[in-house]
């Protein structure tokens, strides 16, 4: 009977573990027992997956050897696609692979050059080795294929920053869904919205723009609209407007096109410059006044919600650097760097995922921007300053020389200051009970309020400017300072709003997700150093010795009886 009773219960658990193979086969379900939930793919990406029916080709190029902290990035990336892979109805498949690989230094670069053309860049990294370090070029990038389309997905963010190498890859970790998610829904869905930038009132020009124009480019249809030609079917195919750094006055008829774009549901980005302070002007000369600019678009504006006010902030807590001459030296002019407190660096207000995880924005002679109320608009902040501040009305006079006046920090005791504002919902006409201006014969709308729709109002209008060398004339990266070799967060921005701006899905929602480094505490570990030797190595020794005593008098006491 009790035999019996045995060979019962074997064949249960036998049972019971075929039934849950065979179930394992038709269902999946993953435990995510991390604080941070870092393994729990959103509702959002699941949804995306599950829709589709195309195949899928994922090749992910950060392969090799590699550091440790790029090691837990190439593992991040795996987890991710393992869920993707798991997740997705249609066939998912996933290639890991070096490029360069075994490649001389020769064959490297035709390589390279030849992923470039695809959107796919290498980067330098030091790799730790038995006989010191050693720079090796490593690809951490991917492609997403699908349908006859491919993109190229970025999987280290922010690399050239200011800030930790460990903080680099961590925030590219917590990153990774938005940006597989994203990118993926725009190869399969294949729309791709479309991007005017302003070109009628002397905004920045092409070359200006070059890169953040080419940046957008990758994923959206971008070119230059003219206010004074472009028609209401032409407005009618327009995704997203970008009025940059205007500064000519706009006509009531201008006016009444951006009036109306907003009406149809029109995203407008308006980066602003109320002043016309230029650093240029001061070079070569005793210095500048500057005053207001009469753009004509207070009243647009106020009525949408916002006030970009006649003012220039300056921030000596946290700021850009400018170089100055010191003096001839044989037959070169020597610069310096200096700090300029009129090029404040401006923080994101991280509670907005717009701007959340972005490193300091670079600005020029900013403004401040207010919000005024209006009905079924709703505002927040994105951009402030920082806490130290003085914000100067105009007119103001300006000078080279300033760089050396002595501070008082008291007279810089503030609050922080508001530059960039969000705008979201339905805005009222400007032009409601009001005549048609000259040009227009027919009215485009009769609308009094817009569709559901979003702007984002900045006080500086260099906010999406890139340099440009003076040797060759070509544009440096949007966000990267020449001069002091540091790159901001600029470009980040412009691709963050035009993200939230054309996804109505709100993906970029995603990048709220927040991986903890738990790494560990250097000063800590040197402190403690010889109490963690003893404790890993001499404690479970005694621990066994004392075991044995133990048992063995146990074992004599037992059967000494």
């Amino acid at each position: 009977m009790i035999k019996k009773s045995k060979w019962t219960d074997f064949i249960i658990v036998a049972l019971a573990l075929i039934i849950l193979n065979i179930a394992g086969q038709y269902t999946f379900y993953r435990f995510d027992f991390t604080a941070d939930k870092r393994f729990t793919l959103s509702e959002k990406t699941k949804a995306l997956l599950q829709k589709n029916q195309k195949p899928i080709i994922i090749t992910v190029f950060l392969e090799g050897q590699l550091p440790p902290a790029l090691k837990r990035l190439q593992t991040g990336v795996k987890d991710l696609l393992a869920d993707y892979k798991a997740y997705s109805k249609a066939d998912v498949k996933l290639v890991y692979i070096d490029p360069l690989e075994g490649l001389t230094i020769a064959e490297q670069d035709t390589v390279i050059y030849n992923l470039s053309q695809n959107g796919i860049e290498a980067t330098r990294t030091t790799l730790k080795t038995e006989s010191g370090t050693t720079e090796k070029l490593v690809v951490p990038m991917a492609m997403i294929e699908s349908d006859g389309k491919q993109m190229p997905v970025k999987l280290l963010q922010n690399f050239n920053v200011a800030g930790g190498y460990e903080e680099n890859i961590n925030r590219s970790i917590e990153n990774l869904e938005y940006t597989f998610t994203s990118s993926l829904k725009k190869v399969l869905n294949g729309y791709n919205p479309r991007i005017g930038f302003t070109e009628s009132n002397e905004e920045l020009s092409d070359l200006q723009l070059e890169d953040a124009r080419i940046s957008l480019a990758n994923h959206y249809i971008v070119g230059r609209v003219d206010l004074n030609s472009i028609t209401k079917e032409g407005l009618d195919k327009l995704n997203v407007m970008i009025i940059a750094k205007p500064k000519k006055t706009f006509t009531e008829t201008e006016k009444y096109k951006i009036n109306y774009f907003v009406m149809n549901g029109g995203r407008v980005l308006w980066s602003i410059d109320q002043n016309n302070a230029d650093l240029e002007n001061l070079r070569g000369q005793s210095g500048q006044m500057a005053t207001s600019r009469d753009l004509n678009l207070d009243d647009m504006l106020f009525m949408y919600g916002a006030r970009i006010n006649y003012n220039i902030i300056a921030d000596p807590a946290n700021n850009a650097e400018i170089p100055v001459s010191t003096g001839v030296v044989g037959a070169q002019n020597q610069m310096q760097l200096v700090p300029w407190i009129y090029y404040p660096i401006l923080l994101p207000d991280t509670a907005h995922s717009v701007v959340k995880k972005i490193d300091g924005v670079k600005s020029e002679f900013p403004s401040t921007v207010d919000t005024i109320g209006v009905k079924d608009v709703t505002k927040s902040y994105i951009l402030t300053t920082s806490p130290y501040n003085k914000v100067y009305n105009l007119p103001k006079p300006f000078s080279l020389q300033m760089v050396a006046d002595e501070l008082d920090p008291r007279a810089f005791q503030s609050n922080p200051q508001n530059v960039g504002a969000l705008l979201e919902g339905n805005f009222p006409s400007v032009f409601d009970g009001r005549p048609l201006p000259a040009g227009i014969n027919q009215p485009f709308t009769t609308a009094k309020s817009s569709k559901p729709t979003k702007m984002i109002v900045i006080g500086d209008g260099d906010i999406f400017k890139n340099q440009v060398s003076e040797k060759d004339g070509s544009a440096f990266p949007l966000g990267f300072d020449r001069y002091s070799q540091r790159t901001f967060g600029n470009k980040t921005l412009l691709l963050n709003i035009i993200d939230y701006f054309t996804d109505d899905d709100n993906l970029i929602s995603l990048r709220n997700k927040e991986v903890k480094i738990r790494l560990l505490d250097k000063a800590k570990i040197k402190l403690e150093k010889t109490k963690w030797q003893f404790i890993n190595v001499v404690a479970p020794l005694l621990l066994l010795i004392f075991f044995a005593i133990f048992q063995h008098y146990y074992r004599k006491y037992k059967y000494a009886k």
